[in-house]
This record gives structure tokens, C-alpha cells and sequence, in this order.
């Protein structure tokens, strides 16, 4: 008779009680606190007199007051001797009593569509639990640790449990317990948004296996069935990422496949055959995870190589309009600027005519006086009408601008520079360009033809380009200015060449992800996890470059290098080396890098930034770009312009 008085106790406490407390929260959550007690009072009489006459100990002093219950969370590790019950005060019930409402709360959600004996057993794993509860409590009320309820409940209920005891951690007061709990419900929310469509997905994924297995094959009532499930959980799911956008009766067909599902688990008698052909699934869909993989690289190369229609017709109709100018109309104004040493000076290397008007375009925006900004661009000779036709089309304000043909350069040739002398052999073209050969390196960015162009090897010729200037700034095509970069030129770099923002942010940003460090002349030389530096807005200090003899460095690596066991990608591992000690660290702030590969760049880091680069293969102006990037640089554009609508080119 005490067991079983015991038992209808604790159904009361664990079932009954917490629906009219959450019942009675949800509806009068703001009810006065004497009434809330006198109730907490009357559950905690009931659950003292039910546990005490478990435990033959009746209480020595009953409490006065209810104090807000303080939520515990059990651990494994908990002892499970029971305690004497003169150890026992009446605070430490309560917080026994006030932890085991919460989390009768959470297992009544699954419970309510269990058979009655998997209620009777959570009844009697409850009722353990509430005994470790009050030895835990004698111990220590503050200590948190986790005590699990059942496999059951927690495989039912697994994100809800986790986002409870999460939300629960040191709430000490209401305010913030609700604060946290709120917030937890909204990543809770977030997190599951899509979980019936998963679940779905998973049902498919299971009605194949048991399809493909003989104990359903000699079942053709079953596999009818079957089938027919899916096709129709196939209907429902169709194109559908979102919870949201599932029809109305998905939760039915969910209900019915996983009825037939359960079906043919009990068709199962070999459980080995269900495990191996499990494994034989996920071994073919992770090469399937590799092969796309592959494709989307070599297809992502190939968009980042190749010129949208539209900019191949911009340059084209720019230089057409050209030829039409009378000789004395293809000057620039403002020509006795180029060479003042007080100026401020960009240098930029490009034969992307609409890449260039964004950097040019974005840098006056924000320059406080651009009468005072002078632009070098350098072209190559397709491009060069293009280039002049467009900037005398639409002039940058009070700045000035020159646009050289680095066909002009007639210093540049292959007796003094042995990097053009090897951009011109056959055995670079050969590595550049026939990727079918057994020896070319499977990394397709090694054989970009880009790094075939001298306008991407121009950076280490500054001083012959500019030789009376002392100070020249560098920018890639690729970037948007976003704030005043005058500060560079008064900045002291310490007697370095070089100022550049370090990447050392990330491993692969270090020196050995550059450089072959198998190789001695490297590995005697530099340091594997020396801090890397970006390319893109550099300050370059012209007259300690001629002091130093950077351009004779760069030209005895090159020639170290004409076999390329040295490093083999493009500008950054030569300039790594050239301006090895010779860098001096800018803030970050000045150059956030990022936006042509990596979706997550800090968007306060951005907001911050003089310069974001869009270094990667996703360019602004390619449609493969990141598509919350993209308006940083398209309204530096005006796509109204009669060239850019001719040509059909829009945002």
C-alpha cells in the first residue's frame, strides 16, 4: 500500500504538476508573488510528504518563506548513497523540488505518446533521480553538473533538453534567466528551421536501404508500399530548404512513412547486412563529395579566367571611340603633376578598364583634397586606347591621371629582367597552359595564365617606373577604397621598403604555405611560420628601395627560380622573399582582405576598413561574385553610362 501511495505521488509531481505549473506560468505570468508562493508551498508540502514517507524521515521544521527555486543540472559523477535526513534542511528540498519540476516540464513532451509501462519506468528513474538529488544537494547547492533522465526522453527531445540546460547555467534571478532563455529559444528556432525537411530527407535516404536489402525484396506487398511512401514524401519535398515552405499535409506523410519504415525494421533479421550496406552508401556518397568537389574547383578556375561578354565589349567600343578623337584630344590635363614628389601618388597596374574606374572612383570619394591625388595606370597594349578613352570620357574630378603602354617600357626586356625572359619560354607556356600532361601539378590556380602577363610582375619595378618620386602607394584592381589614405605617406615605416598588412591570422597565410621549404635554399634562409603579408595596398618607400637594391634581390631569386622548385604561384612567394626584414606592420584596419573567397569576413571589420580587397577568384564584377559584396563596388559604377549600356552591362 506505500508503494503504491508512493508511486501516485510521484506520478502527481512529475506528470499532473508540472502541466498546471507551466499552464499556470504561460497564462498569468505576472501573478503576485504571495500567490505563486502559497502554490510552490502546497507542491513542495505534497512532494516533502511523499518523499519523506519513502524514506521514513518526517521534517524537523517546515519554511516559512519560498525563496526563488535555483535550478540545478545533475552529472553522471553524482554519488548515489542516500542522504540521512537530519542532513537534510528544508532549502535543499526545495531546490530538489524546484529541479525536478523543470525537468519534469521537458519529459512530459515526449511522454504523452508513450505506452503506460515506458511511464513507469521514467516514474522509477525519477524517482532516483530525486534521491541523488538531495545527496548532491548536501554536498554542495551550488555545484552544476548533469544527471541524464532516460535514452529515451533524451533521443526524443535531445535539442530541446540541451537548449533547457544551457539556458538554466547561473540564474541566480529571474531577469536573467529569462533573458537567457530567450535567447536560447531563438537559436533553438534558427537551428531547427529546416529540421523536418531533414528528417524527410532521412526517410528517403532509409527507404532506399531497406529497399536494396533481401528481406524486403521477397516482400512485394511491402516493397509496393514502400515505394509508394516515397514518392510520395518525394512530392512533398521537392525543391523545399524550409520547415516554412513545406504544404500542409508533409507532417501526415512524415507520420505515414515513418510507419512503413517501422514496418520493415521488423522485416530485419540481419543486421549486418543493414550495417554493410549503410557503410557501402556512405562510402559511394563521399566520392560523389569529392567528384563535385573537383568539378566545382576546375569550373570556379575556369569562370575566374574567362572575360563576361560584356566587359570583352566595353574595351572594344572605348577604343573604337578612340581613334575617332583628333590627336589633340588625347591628352590628359594637369600633366606637370606626374612627377611632383609633394603629390600623392597610386600606382596601378591593369587591363581591367572598369576595375580600375572603381579604385580611382572610390579613392577621390573619400580623399580630402583630390587635387593633390595623382594616378599612374599601367596597361598593356590591347587595352591602352580602351583605358585613356575612358578616363578622358570621364575624368576624375580635380585629380590627375596618367595611362602608360607598358610596350613604352623599353628598359623592360628580357637581358635585364630574367622574369620576363622566363614568362616567354616554351617550358613556361607548356606549364601554364597544357594541364593535360601527366607532370603538371593537379592544383588548377597553379596554371593561371594571369601569371604569364609582365603587368603582374610591374610591382617590383616601382623605381624605374616613378624614378623621381619618393613615395608611391600600390593598389590592386581588385579592391575598394573606402576612407582617406593620405595618412600612408607621413606614416614612418622604420627604415623598411615595405608596408603592408600581415596575415598570419590563419595558418595558411604563413611562409611555408608560399615557399618549398624542402628545398636548402629556402629552408637556411626564411622562417616556415614567419608571418605572411598581403599584396594589394602596400606603401612603398622608393628611396630606401634604391638604398637597399630590391629590384637586384628580386632578379637573383628569379633566377634561383627557373625551374620553379623554389615556389611556384604567382607574385606573393617572390615578394615574401624580396622584402624578407624588410616589411614593416600596418593595422589591419587599413586592409581587410577576403571578399572574393571567404563569405564570412567580419562584417564590423569591413565597416572599419580604408581598403577592402576582393582577392579570390569571385570578383565584383564576375557573376560568381558574393552577392552581399557585391554593392561595395558596384556603386562606384554607373551602369546609366552609354558604354556600359551599349554593351549591356548591369548590376
Amino acid at each position: 500500500m506505500v508503494v503504491r501511495n508512493l508511486v501516485l505521488v510521484l506520478l502527481f509531481v512529475t506528470v499532473v504538476a508540472p502541466i498546471v505549473l507551466y499552464t499556470d506560468r504561460l497564462g498569468t505570468f505576472k501573478t503576485s508573488s504571495s500567490s505563486r508562493d502559497e502554490f510552490v508551498e502546497d507542491v513542495t508540502t505534497v512532494t516533502l510528504n511523499g518523499h519523506n514517507e519513502r524514506l521514513n524521515v518526517l521534517p524537523q521544521e517546515s519554511a516559512t518563506t519560498v525563496k526563488e527555486p535555483i535550478r540545478i543540472v545533475y552529472s553522471d559523477t553524482s554519488t548515489k548513497s542516500l542522504p540521512n535526513s537530519d542532513d537534510l534542511d528544508l532549502q535543499d528540498t526545495h531546490i530538489a523540488v524546484s529541479g525536478q519540476e523543470s525537468r519534469s516540464t521537458r519529459v512530459l513532451s515526449t511522454t504523452d505518446e508513450e505506452e503506460q509501462d515506458q511511464r513507469t519506468n521514467l516514474i522509477r528513474e525519477v524517482t532516483d533521480s530525486l534521491e541523488e538529488e538531495n545527496d548532491s544537494n548536501e554536498h554542495d547547492t551550488d555545484t552544476t553538473t548533469h544527471k541524464d533522465i532516460g535514452e529515451d526522453t533524451i533521443d526524443a527531445d535531445d535539442q530541446a533538453d540541451q537548449s533547457s540546460d544551457n539556458a538554466s547555467q547561473n540564474t541566480q534571478n529571474m531577469e536573467i534567466k529569462h533573458e537567457q532563455q530567450s535567447t536560447k529559444h531563438e537559436q533553438q528556432t534558427t537551428q531547427t528551421s529546416n529540421a523536418r525537411v531533414r528528417q524527410l530527407k532521412d526517410q528517403i535516404i532509409r527507404a532506399k536501404v531497406y529497399l536494396s536489402l533481401p528481406a524486403t525484396r521477397n516482400n512485394p506487398h511491402f516493397t509496393r508500399e514502400l515505394r509508394g511512401r516515397m514518392k510520395e514524401v518525394q512530392r512533398v519535398l521537392g525543391d523545399v530548404r524550409k520547415d516554412s515552405e513545406l504544404p500542409r499535409n508533409a507532417y501526415d506523410k512524415l507520420k505515414a512513412m515513418e510507419q512503413t519504415l517501422a514496418k520493415g525494421k521488423q522485416l530485419q533479421d540481419d543486421c549486418a547486412s543493414v550495417v554493410k550496406k549503410l557503410r557501402a552508401m556512405l562510402h559511394s556518397t563521399e566520392e560523389q563529395l569529392r567528384v563535385h568537389k573537383k568539378q566545382t574547383i576546375f569550373l570556379t578556375q575556369l569562370t575566374a579566367k574567362t572575360i563576361p561578354k560584356g566587359l570583352h565589349c566595353l574595351p572594344l567600343r572605348l577604343t573604337t571611340e578612340y581613334y575617332t578623337l583628333n590627336s589633340s584630344q588625347h591628352d590628359f590635363p594637369n600633366q606637370e603633376k606626374l612627377e611632383d614628389p609633394q603629390l600623392y601618388h597610386y600606382a596601378l597596374f591593369s587591363d581591367n578598364v572598369l576595375a580600375a574606374a572603381v579604385v580611382v572612383n572610390s579613392t577621390i570619394t573619400y580623399a580630402k583634397d583630390p587635387s593633390k591625388h595623382v594616378f599612374h595606370i599601367v596597361t598593356d597594349r590591347l587595352n591602352y586606347a580602351a583605358m585613356r578613352m575612358w578616363f578622358l570620357a570621364n575624368p576624375p574630378g580635380k585629380a590627375s591621371i596618367q595611362v602608360q603602354n607598358i610596350e613604352e617600357f623599353t628598359w623592360l626586356n628580357a637581358s635585364y629582367s630574367p622574369v620576363l625572359k622566363q614568362l616567354r619560354s616554351e617550358s613556361m607556356i607548356d606549364y601554364y597552359f597544357r594541364a593535360h600532361r601527366a607532370n603538371s601539378d593537379s592544383n588548377l590556380k597553379y596554371r593561371n595564365p594571369k601569371y604569364l602577363s609582365i603587368l603582374n610582375h610591374l610591382r617590383f619595378y616601382l623605381p624605374e617606373i616613378f624614378p623621381k618620386l619618393n613615395k608611391v602607394l600600390f593598389l590592386d584592381d581588385d579592391i575598394v577604397v573606402k576612407k582617406d589614405l593620405t595618412a600612408l605617406w607621413s606614416l614612418d615605416l622604420k627604415g623598411n621598403v615595405n608596408g603592408a598588412v600581415e596575415t598570419c591570422g590563419e595558418s595558411f597565410h604563413r611562409f611555408d604555405r608560399y615557399l618549398n621549404f624542402s628545398n636548402p635554399l629556402i629552408s637556411k634562409n626564411f622562417d616556415p611560420h614567419a608571418c605572411g603579408w598581403a599584396y594589394g595596398m602596400n606603401i612603398f618607400d622608393l628611396d630606401q628601395w634604391k638604398r637597399q637594391n630590391i629590384t637586384g634581390v628580386y632578379h637573383r631569386w628569379q633566377k634561383l627560380n627557373q625551374d620553379r622548385q623554389l615556389w611556384k604561384l604567382g607574385t606573393l612567394p617572390p615578394g615574401l622573399i624580396t622584402f624578407w626584414k624588410r616589411t614593416y606592420p600596418l593595422h589591419r584596419s587599413w586592409h581587410v582582405l577576403g571578399l572574393g573567397y571567404n563569405p564570412n569576413v567580419n562584417q564590423k571589420e569591413i565597416e572599419r576598413a580604408a581598403v577592402i580587397h576582393y582577392n579570390g577568384n569571385m570578383k565584383p564584377w564576375l557573376e560568381i561574385s558574393i552577392p552581399k559584396y557585391r554593392n561595395y563596388w558596384t556603386r562606384y559604377v554607373d551602369y546609366d553610362h552609354l558604354y556600359l549600356r551599349e554593351c549591356n552591362i548591369n548590376p
